[in-house]
């Protein structure tokens, strides 16, 4: 693993523990040598995350749409910054750049990207572990929820359980070392419908 994909708000929330983790993560990413990869912004958690690796001497790479930089919200000091035509191009490539991704709180965007890449990896387009730091239960809500589309019928229990939920990043960091995806969907070799 070299590199962490990063979403998480562009606002910083209303729990200042969210903050908290949001600079030890960057800080420890960077302090385990690894890359972060994330949204590119300057604001919120996401600027506090890239903040936090750039002081810690990481490599720091954003993803941004060229509107949201024209609205000048891009951090003006990361290692690189990539600027493509939309949003499903900066989802594309933040999944080529990544070898796993991790969610601190964030809104609508962050579920909307963590989701995307978890649907990936149970179809078998990436075989990269998902998972949720779950700062103070803020997904826990979340997780309920998944359960439920096994418990209803709409997923199947392997796909569910290969969501790695962690009380802070250093927890969610071993977990992605020691995961092991199941067999995709629709492999002849998965869980079947």
């Amino acid at each position: 693993m070299q590199s962490i994909c990063i979403y998480c708000g562009s606002a910083s929330g209303a729990d200042p523990a969210f903050l908290d983790e949001a600079v030890r993560a960057g800080t420890l990413i960077a302090n385990q040598g690894l890359t972060l990869v994330y949204g590119g912004g300057r604001v919120g958690l996401m600027g506090a995350v890239a903040d936090a690796a750039l002081a810690a001497g990481g490599r720091v790479v954003g993803v941004m749409p060229e509107d949201l930089v024209a609205r000048e919200i891009a951090h003006t000091g990361l290692t690189e910054l990539h600027v493509v035509k939309n949003m499903h191009e900066r989802k594309l490539k933040m999944s080529e750049l990544a070898d796993g991704f991790l969610c601190l709180p964030g809104g609508p965007g962050t579920f909307e990207e963590i989701f995307e890449q978890w649907t990936w990896a149970l179809l078998g387009i990436h075989a990269k572990p998902c998972g949720f730091v779950n700062v103070n239960g803020y997904y826990d809500l979340t997780r309920a929820l998944i359960q439920q589309m096994a418990d209803k019928g709409f997923s199947q229990q392997p796909y569910v359980e290969m969501l790695i939920y962690a009380r802070d990043t250093a927890e969610a960091l071993d977990a992605f070392r020691a995961y092991v995806p199941p067999p995709p969907k629709w492999s002849g070799q998965g869980v079947k419908p």
